[in-house]
């Protein structure tokens, strides 16, 4: 990009972009900063705000004493569970104890173990009705529960109803602050575009430019990265048509440059060919030639046996030419000859003298 440039024109080339990125990078972060704190800007909204309070607060006083309830009675639950499958576990390992034992008393057929058959009978029995007990408890808590799912279920269905009641007014209200945000941004950030539109038509020339691109850059990222997720629905209209309109105008100005590209072109191919020289800046002129492009009529150099064309064929000015002292071909717009170093002739000297660094 700058490697026609010296070395410190390179540098001032790129100092220069470097001022413009942070130049724009500040004034992107204030412009943030700026829209940010405007107000009745990027305020939330929520459903609950247009729901009557009066209305919607016993509810949630009532679904979280519900919640609370429930939670504790699912805890006592766990504990009722665990304790009905301790007392079925020790009635079973009892009750196994006592079959194998009436295995044995039959086989020996003992009366004198009878006593003892009715006392291991009332031990399961005792067991049995701990395990009816743990089991009773597990079927209340059942039945708690299921009694506050349902009121929760009722609860929630009366929030519900409320917020479905608050749906049109929270999306009216969302709709207008949408549109109201949109305004804003876009009410800063167009005329921004615009002035960036001028600033690269008018003052591309400017000594300032740096800064004035940093501008460019800065509406451009407010415009087209700030503005573009705030777009509504029908945002994209808006897009669209500033697209339009930023297409014809970039068109007919084109079209405009363009002509008056033209006149110029014709109007310097009608001076001499000295006068064409002086008017080419020397690098513009080194690089132009060194791409195969006349720098007078910007046409393409015609190629001939032995190379390029000494002179254009379209607009006459000289490219090349031979050292009067070693009759090396070079190029017409240096100052020295690239072979022996013996000075040009004046006017190609005089035609080296400008040189415009590009910003």
């Amino acid at each position: 990009m700058f490697g026609f440039l010296r070395v410190p024109e390179r540098l001032f080339a790129m100092a220069m972009w470097v001022v413009s990125i942070v130049f724009a990078s500040f004034l992107i972060g204030l412009g943030g900063k700026i829209v940010g704190e405007l107000p009745g800007v990027d305020r939330s909204l929520s459903i609950r705000d247009f729901i009557d309070p009066a209305t919607s607060a016993p509810l949630q006083l009532r679904r979280d004493s519900l919640v609370s309830q429930s939670s504790r009675l699912q805890d006592e639950h766990a504990r009722a569970q665990q304790s009905l499958v301790a007392s079925r576990n020790a009635w079973t390992a009892q009750r196994e104890q006592f079959d194998a034992w009436i295995a044995t008393r039959t086989a020996t057929t003992d009366p004198k173990q009878d006593p003892e058959v009715l006392s291991r009978t009332r031990v399961l029995d005792s067991l049995k009705g701990v395990e009816r007990a743990a089991e009773s408890v597990v079927e209340r808590l059942d039945a708690d529960l299921l009694a506050v799912s349902q009121a929760t279920s009722e609860v929630r269905e009366q929030e519900a109803a409320l917020e479905t009641a608050a749906r049109a007014p929270f999306e009216r209200a969302a709709f207008k602050q949408e549109l109201r945000t949109f305004g804003i941004r876009l009410a800063i950030t167009l005329p921004l575009l615009l002035l960036a539109g001028w600033l690269i038509a008018r003052k591309r020339r400017s000594e300032y430019w740096p800064l004035w691109r940093g501008f460019v850059l800065f509406a451009l990222f407010a415009f087209f990265v700030e503005l573009v997720p705030y777009l509504p629905s029908y945002g994209g209209y808006v897009r669209y048509g500033v697209g339009i309109v930023a297409s014809a105008v970039a068109g007919v100005y084109i079209i405009r440059a363009m002509r008056r590209y033209l006149e110029r072109r014709q109007q310097e191919e009608q001076k001499s060919e000295a006068e064409r020289r002086r008017s080419v800046p020397y690098d513009a002129a080194i690089k132009r030639i060194d791409g195969g492009v006349c720098p007078g009529c910007e046409r393409g150099i015609a190629k001939g046996p032995n190379g390029p064309a000494n002179f254009c064929v379209h607009c006459g000015l000289g490219l090349f030419d031979t050292c009067t002292s070693c009759t090396t071909k070079k190029n017409a717009f240096y100052p020295y000859c690239p072979q022996c170093g013996v000075p040009a002739t004046p006017d190609a000297a005089a035609s080296g003298a400008t040189s415009s660094v590009p910003r």
